[in-house]
């Protein structure tokens, strides 16, 4: 596992190559990354150091604000903004571990339910299926995709 700040050192150096390297599409998307990961550690009442986990919930949350973005841009016919936001999304993407399968989101959704039993309690045992599954597949998953899949096992 990478130590504590390995994560943000690597997209600042990464950031500095495509910098060299001209690569316009790749340092505009690392800059805004490490910018969202700044405003981060500054909000709150005292300003701190992210963990590499903080950072992965970053990197996540603004690959999941392009794939939006791309959708509703291609929705609007703006084909042109949406392959924009998608190609941001890739790289993004490059930072964060393999996504899972849905056969493997299945697999450990329905562990997950047999763990809890919450198959009794029906829709109500979502909150305990999450709760347990989110630290579980942190970065690895969409959540929408993740919680479509409790759903359609609780239900």
């Amino acid at each position: 596992m990478l130590c504590m700040g390995d994560l943000k050192d690597r997209l600042r150096s990464d950031l500095t190559s495509a910098m060299k390297a001209r690569d316009e599409l790749r340092s505009s998307t690392l800059r805004m990354v490490l910018t969202a990961v700044t405003n981060l550690e500054v909000s709150g009442k005292q300003a701190r150091e992210l963990s590499d986990d903080d950072v992965l919930g970053v990197l996540t949350s603004e690959a999941k604000k392009r794939r939006e973005a791309a959708q509703a841009f291609e929705d609007a016919g703006r084909t042109d903004s949406a392959a924009k936001e998608r190609a941001e999304a890739e790289v993004i993407a490059e930072y964060l571990p393999a996504q899972l399968t849905g056969d493997e989101i299945r697999d450990l959704v329905t562990a997950a339910v047999e763990e809890t039993g919450a198959a009794e309690l029906g829709m109500r045992g979502m909150g305990k299926v999450m709760g347990v599954l989110q630290p579980r597949l942190k970065g690895r998953a969409d959540g929408g995709a993740v919680a479509a899949e409790v759903r359609r096992q609780l239900g």
